[in-house]
């Protein structure tokens, strides 16, 4: 069922102090009992403390003890008794639904105490305080910048954080004030709060080459996207050296189409939280993707049932290289996939802001000096927030070799250092989040009857299957 770091409240206390270098008859007279060193040498103290479900946690030389983050990291419940203690961040963070409070006066009533807690509450204490691990203390990091935030929160307490944001993932240090004082505008919190995202997307296209033909790939997708029933506005972003092309240059469409330059020609402008995107969904697409209407709508249509996720077409994956101790970034075809590239992907607009304040100067200038990454990086950002994967909808080998076949200098698919560069984007990525954040994925979301043999009559999206 579930262990307690208990054999028994003498001995437990002996072996904290032996692994703290203390000696306990200092403390209450008494010589070490021989069964105690017999304890501590035949059980290994980090294999029972990941193994158990309760982690005494009582005073260190001073009123705390760092026993307590250790309980924390291994997912172990602490049980503090440490009478006047003040637990970190308690302005902010309920302990109370991820630690048991006990009174050192009543040591023996422990036992019985963590015995009457249902296991339904013993797996939200648990996975409370992976939460708060996590989110927290991982890192000094971390702490500095909890600390940090708690601080600004009370000096603009007009903006500050409720406690609901503190305690529930993603957690203070994701969810900015200055974004939006109003959870309903933040994608984490739909859910609990009944509210469904925005029914339009606007879709923003990443252009780097002149406008040269009519025939170039980026004015056949401004059509297909506009005749989406569901766009609202088409923002081309423009980081090509070359001028502005003229108004008339651009095709006709139903939808408004607004052509902006890029903030200093550089890749991360395509993630900035421009004032124009209005709607919550953001379709981002690079100037040479192929995608037709169709697709666009079965894609907006999956997003708006995971509107804190990535979903989009073309998928990546990552993997341990035991020989070279590194990351590896791979694009073969495989059953399962971890990054959903944002050349043509839909997520909320949140993740610019995110993007954009959030992620340190550093990460940003290597994916602007590279003009590479800044889609793994994305991915990075979106999956250590969520802790989830991102999605991939219907099978579509075309995004690739549409892509690959590109002639255009411009191109990045054309450096033949583009995916060297990739990995090592990936390990410095990595490095500085501190893990690994991306998560293995092998679903796919195709429409219903997806090339069923049906009548074609009796399919919503008809046309994704033939593509």
């Amino acid at each position: 069922m579930w262990r307690l770091l208990l054999v028994d409240v003498e001995w437990c206390l002996w072996l904290l102090f032996l692994s703290d270098g203390l000696d306990l008859a200092k403390y209450v007279g008494d010589p070490l009992p021989s069964s105690a060193i017999h304890f501590a040498l035949r059980y290994d103290y980090r294999e029972m403390l990941h193994n158990s479900t309760f982690c005494l946690v009582p005073r260190g030389r001073r009123l705390g003890s760092f026993r307590f983050l250790e309980a924390l990291q291994a997912a172990c419940v602490p049980v503090m008794l440490s009478n006047g203690w003040e637990l970190p961040f308690s302005e902010v963070i309920d302990w109370n639904t991820a630690a048991v409070i006990g009174d050192e006066r009543l040591l023996l009533q422990i036992p019985s105490t963590v015995r009457s807690i249902h296991q339904d509450k013993i797996l939200a204490l648990r996975q409370q305080t992976q939460f708060l691990w996590e989110a927290y203390f991982s890192s000094v990091e971390k702490i500095v910048l909890t600390t940090l935030e708690i601080i600004q929160d009370r000096i603009f307490k007009h903006i500050s954080r409720n406690s609901l944001i503190w305690n529930r993932h993603p957690g203070g240090l994701f969810v900015l004030p200055q974004y939006s004082a109003y959870l309903g505008d933040f994608p984490f919190y739909f859910a609990a709060l009944g509210v469904k995202p925005s029914s339009r997307f606007t879709a923003v296209i990443h252009a780097v080459t002149p406008l040269i033909s009519q025939s170039q790939p980026i004015l056949k997708l401004l059509v297909a996207v506009s005749k989406s029933q569901y766009c609202a506005q088409i923002i081309v972003l423009w980081n090509c050296d070359k001028p502005l092309p003229a108004k008339h240059r651009w095709p006709a469409t139903p939808v408004p189409v607004v052509v902006i330059e890029g903030e200093n020609k550089v890749m991360s402008s395509r993630f900035q939280p421009y004032d124009t995107i209005v709607t919550d969904a953001i379709l981002s697409l690079d100037e040479d993707t192929v995608l037709s209407t169709t697709e666009v709508d079965f894609a907006f249509t999956v997003w708006q049932s995971f509107p804190e996720r990535i979903v989009g077409y073309p998928a990546r994956s990552h993997f341990w290289d035991s020989n070279k101790e590194r990351w590896g970034y791979t694009s073969k075809w495989t059953n399962d996939y971890s990054m959903v590239l944002t050349g043509a992907a839909i997520y909320h607009r949140y993740y610019h802001y995110l993007y954009t304040n959030y992620l340190p100067v550093s990460l940003k200038n290597m994916v602007d000096q590279l003009a590479n990454c800044e889609d793994i990086l994305m991915n990075f950002l979106v999956s250590a927030v969520t802790k989830l994967p991102p999605i991939k909808v219907t099978q579509k080998k075309q995004y690739k070799e549409t892509m690959m076949g590109q002639s255009s200098r411009a191109s990045r698919w054309a450096d033949p250092d583009h995916f060297a560069q990739r990995q090592t984007c990936m390990n410095k990525f990595a490095s500085w989040f501190g893990t690994m954040p991306l998560i293995h994925s092998q679903m796919r979301l195709d429409p219903i009857l997806f090339k069923d043999q049906v009548s074609i009559l009796r399919k919503k999206y008809r046309d994704i299957e033939r593509l």
